[in-house]
């Protein structure tokens, strides 16, 4: 009882530091922190913008205005039945979402799925995007495997069987198995806060849409792979270095070798790094911004 009265509150108090807004016709969620330069954030699975907020806090006394968005689908934004749910599809919404909140330039940071959403962004809006953060998610995308854990999602029947199961219980060991490197620095009540914003009042129905809407074709990996790689700004790849779900030596390679990097840089923490290394995650997005500020 006491872990749902603080989930509660946790969630009111997100709520409340953010504001709704509506892009491409869909009615979502932002919050933001801080002034200065534009630095946007693109949420993968579970979490929604609840995910970033301990980024945000860390970045908004760096002369950064950090904001983060939910996806459709997530969180408090709507889910509506007939939307597209690929990655695609929540690119468009993105580019909407950009034009709806009066961004010029900005700076990204990408973070699982919300690295192909976000990548969809780029390739769009090229000129607006001043650098790229690329954290724990894939490039590579037709060689990608969801880990275990949400590989069930993807199959109908299955993934209705394996969503209805997720007990709180059962996601809060997930988690610290699989995205949680320090558990000492996220509560049950977070944890439980991240199931509940997949669920949302739809029952993760529209989930279940973005799990099954994945688009891994060679001409969508040649596509991320020319967004990371151009070299008209700057790009880093941080990865936490234990990530289960999308491991170091493979994923995180990848991903350095298709931004021509000659090393990424390593943080120590599972999938989730947001939650226990925020710190370290934000230092390197303000050397990235002010560098940026700096050459403009």
């Amino acid at each position: 009882m006491r872990s749902s009265t603080e989930t509660s509150r946790l969630l009111a108090a997100h709520r409340a530091a953010g504001r709704p807004f509506a892009a491409g016709g869909v009615r979502s969620f932002v919050r933001e922190e801080g002034t200065g330069p534009a630095v946007v954030f693109i949420h993968g699975m579970w979490g929604a913008s609840f995910a970033y907020r301990k980024l945000l806090a860390s970045l908004a006394g760096s002369g950064i205005r950090a904001l983060a968005w939910g996806l459709p689908g997530f969180g408090f934004a709507d889910r509506p039945r007939d939307l597209d749910y690929s990655w695609a599809g929540l690119g468009r919404f993105s580019v909407d979402a950009v034009d709806a909140l009066g961004l010029d330039r900005f700076h990204l940071v990408v973070h699982d799925v919300g690295g192909p959403v976000g990548f969809e962004l780029a390739a769009v809006r090229p000129a607006q995007v001043l650098s790229l953060t690329v954290l724990n998610t894939m490039v590579d995308v037709s060689e990608f495997r969801p880990p275990w854990s949400m590989r069930p999602f993807r199959t109908p029947v299955l993934g209705e069987l394996w969503k209805a199961g997720m007990s709180r219980s059962l996601f809060r060991s997930l988690m610290r198995l699989q995205g949680i490197g320090d558990p000492t620095k996220v509560s049950d009540a977070e944890l439980d806060a991240y199931l509940s914003l997949m669920r949302g009042d739809d029952h993760g129905r529209a989930f279940l849409r973005v799990m099954r809407s994945a688009d891994q074709s060679p001409a969508k990996q040649a596509l991320y792979r020319g967004v990371v790689s151009d070299r008209s700004r700057p790009v880093q790849v941080i990865w936490a270095a234990d990530d289960p779900a999308l491991a170091l030596a493979t994923y995180g390679e990848k991903a350095r070798a298709a931004a021509q990097l000659p090393a990424l840089i390593q943080i120590p923490g599972k999938h989730f790094p947001q939650e226990d290394q925020a710190p370290a995650i934000a230092s390197h997005i303000a050397r990235i911004v002010a560098t940026t500020s700096t050459a403009a």
